[in-house]
């Protein structure tokens, strides 16, 4: 194992120096790939395409309904880096050829994060599937995970199975594993995603007794397993049911710094006699960055109701000018012109003790509701993503209504 981390870093540092060696010819990238990340034995299998924007290339990744677009690629010479979006990670690589690209995924606020990347020109099966379907996975499957330290916690997965194409996604009571897609081989799925900063790949084989026993790998490290049953009935703890504020606290209030540095509080002139949604997340979490872009057009259409939206940012870094620098940036890839506040570090301990009147932190993201008084009304925990479906539409139906309700007080 050892032996494996020093090699992938020596394979980053080449491919890291390697981007930055200037030649004339750029090779044609443009199509449909496949693509893997190298799980340390595991390989997650994605499809990508790259696609000219006028002189720029835009780099597309693929996972059922949903489209990730990254704009920021640099091509030079035989070498390429894709900087994802709004996550402070990226893909530096060589183009070999017409049909091949190595390299690594690297996150770089992580120590030593380097994932071996490769991709081969062409629409290939994202997962390979060596007999038909012998089982239809559709439909609503009660879960239970279970962690390396003995811990478990439970979810619903959610499927829609095609022939031996499969798409859907778990959700816990924290949140989604956002759009997921596969392929079904005999008695057994396979589904992954990556979404510029996580890395999921789930497999499952159905037993003899109808359940389903499977693997659960996010990121080199991170290695659980799940048991599965049929049961269209289940449901999850109410997400409006998990925080609350502590016994001696009436309100919710704080002060932190602004992108610019600018001291803001709760209680400052622009939030008064206004409806204030109170937004926990960081720009490193797939679920904030999903909230984030319903309620970014969601604000505007709204905040001429009398509601303001307050993002409070927990980041990988403790710096004030890395977390800024990470917020600006989602700001202006999503357009979210809201307020946003510096608030700590990406730790739930931490940010528990940052704000004294909530009972902890579960979840980023955590949608605080407060009526135009000053007073919590409704706290929703996590974020159900449209990966989710149902699930989804759910959520901003209630959204919307408890919102009116609280405009209309």
């Amino acid at each position: 194992m050892r032996f494996f981390q020093i090699f992938v870093i020596i394979i980053a540092i080449v491919f890291i120096s390697s981007c930055g060696n200037e030649k004339s010819e750029k090779p044609d990238i443009q199509g449909r790939w496949h693509a893997e990340l190298n799980l340390t034995g595991d390989l997650l299998p994605f499809e990508i395409g790259f696609v000219r924007n006028g002189e720029n290339w835009i780099m597309e990744a693929y996972h059922a309904e949903e489209v990730l677009s990254f704009d920021e690629v640099v091509v030079t010479g035989d070498s390429i880096k894709v900087t994802m979006g709004t996550f402070d990670s990226e893909i530096r690589a060589k183009i070999i050829g017409n049909n091949l690209i190595e390299g690594v995924f690297t996150k770089n606020y992580a120590k030593d994060y380097f994932v071996p990347f490769k991709a081969e020109k062409g629409e290939i099966s994202r997962f390979e599937v060596t007999e038909k379907p012998s089982t239809d996975f559709s439909g609503k499957w009660k879960t239970e995970f279970l962690e390396e330290d003995g811990d478990t916690y439970p979810a619903v997965g959610i499927f829609t199975q095609n022939g031996d194409k499969i798409t859907g996604t778990f959700l816990t009571k924290l949140g989604d594993y956002r759009y997921l897609e596969g392929n079904v081989s005999g008695n057994s799925f396979y589904l992954s995603a990556f979404d510029g900063n996580h890395l999921f790949l789930f497999s499952g084989e159905l037993q003899a007794d109808g359940s389903v026993i499977g693997r659960f790998r996010s990121g080199p490290k991170v290695k659980e397993t799940f048991q599965a049953i049929r049961d269209e009935n289940f449901e999850l703890p109410d997400a409006f049911s998990l925080n609350y504020l502590k016994e001696g606290y009436d309100t919710f209030s704080f002060t932190f710094p602004d992108v610019n540095g600018k001291m803001v509080s709760l209680e400052d002139e622009k939030f008064k006699d206004k409806v204030v949604l109170v937004q926990i997340f960081g720009t490193w979490c797939p679920n904030c960055v999903d909230e984030t872009k319903f309620l970014a057009p969601w604000y505007e259409k709204n905040k001429s109701r009398g509601v303001e939206i307050i993002g409070l940012a927990f980041e990988s870094k403790p710096e004030f000018d890395y977390a800024s620098a990470r917020v600006k940036k989602t700001i202006d890839r999503l357009n979210a012109n809201y307020t946003f506040l510096i608030a700590g570090v990406s730790d739930k301990e931490k940010a528990s003790e940052a704000l004294p009147a909530l009972n902890e932190v579960l979840a980023f993201p955590t949608l605080i509701y407060i009526d135009k008084k000053g007073k919590v009304r409704k706290i929703h925990t996590g974020f159900t993503g449209p990966g989710t479906g149902d699930y989804y539409d759910r959520w901003v139906a209630e959204h919307e209504a408890l919102v009116s309700e609280l405009v209309e007080e």
